[in-house]
Order: C-alpha cells, then sequence, then structure tokens
C-alpha cells in the first residue's frame, strides 16, 4: 500500500490542477452559495474488511432553481484496525422539481482516502485518490431534507455503503 514517488507526484499535480480550476472557473458558477449543513450515518463494506459503520458530515452548494447540487463532504470509518478519513466533493443531479414530495439524484466525485492501517502492528498508512459513484432519493421539506443514497467509492480500499441523512437548509 505504499505510495512510489511517481504516484505521489500525480496526486500532488492533480491536486493543484483541481485546486487552479476551481479558482479559475467562470463568474456563472461562482453563483452557487450555501444552501444547507447536515450529516449522515450509514453502513459501509470496505474491500477485504468486515462491514462498519459510518459518519459523514457535509455542506451543500446550490444555485437557486437548479437541480445540480455541489456537496463537499468529510466522512469516517474504523473497523478491523484500519480506519479511513476522506475528504469528497461531490455533485449530483435530482430529477424532479424542489417542491416534490420526493426525488431520486444521481451523482458522483472526487475524495482523498487516508487510510490507517495497524493490523500488522507496523503503520502502513496510506493516502488514496477514490472516485465516488451516489444514487438516492431526496424527501424535501420546508426547513430541511432527508435523504437515503447508495454510494461506491473505487480506491485502493474500494468500499460501498448505504447512508441516511439529513441536511438544514440555511436562510
Amino acid at each position: 500500500m505504499k505510495r512510489t514517488r511517481l504516484q505521489s507526484g500525480i496526486l500532488y499535480a492533480f491536486t493543484a490542477a483541481l485546486a487552479c480550476a476551481l479558482i479559475a472557473l467562470p463568474r456563472a458558477a461562482q453563483a452557487y452559495g450555501l444552501s444547507g449543513v447536515g450529516g449522515m450515518v450509514g453502513y459501509s463494506t470496505p474491500q477485504d474488511l468486515n462491514g462498519t459503520a459510518s459518519v459523514s458530515v457535509h455542506a451543500e452548494l446550490e444555485n437557486p432553481g437548479t437541480r445540480l447540487h455541489l456537496l463537499p463532504n468529510m466522512m469516517y470509518w474504523n473497523v478491523d484496525r484500519v480506519s479511513d478519513v476522506a475528504p469528497n466533493l461531490d455533485a449530483y443531479y435530482h430529477f424532479k422539481p424542489e417542491d416534490s414530495k420526493w426525488t431520486p439524484y444521481v451523482g458522483g466525485g472526487l475524495g482523498l482516502n487516508f487510510v490507517h492501517d495497524d493490523r500488522s502492528g507496523l503503520d502502513r498508512s496510506n493516502t488514496d485518490l477514490g472516485m465516488n459513484l451516489v444514487g438516492g432519493v431526496r424527501f424535501p421539506q420546508s426547513a430541511n431534507h432527508y435523504f437515503i443514497e447508495g454510494r461506491y467509492t473505487a480506491s485502493d480500499i474500494s468500499q460501498v455503503s448505504l447512508r441516511t441523512g439529513m441536511t438544514f437548509h440555511t436562510p
């Protein structure tokens, strides 16, 4: 699980390129504003490990009147002396308007997985770039919305998660 210099260099170059791209976004993309904050709990099954509980917090950014949302979030799980802290930037699209009783959504994103593996008594920490795929159902309310989602993360320790959560809307 140890990274080579080339892999670390690629990861740092990708992170720098992503930061530059976010800074250079066109003015219209900067219309996204904070629309809510919330949390999630769920069950994750990391590759070659037992299933475990996972928790995460998120902010939700949206441009009013659109169905595309940005979701920066931080996820954590710990099982069998292996833990993962994963900051992610996901985007999702919901298919029905906000005033619907429920709406399905799909999305994806990128994240960094800071894995700490202490199974052999040796610290085998690793940082890995992961790709996220999500799909679920939102239940919009006036002051908040609830959701249930499935999530797949492709990385060194790939994982499947089933999560539920709530987002509190900001004024």
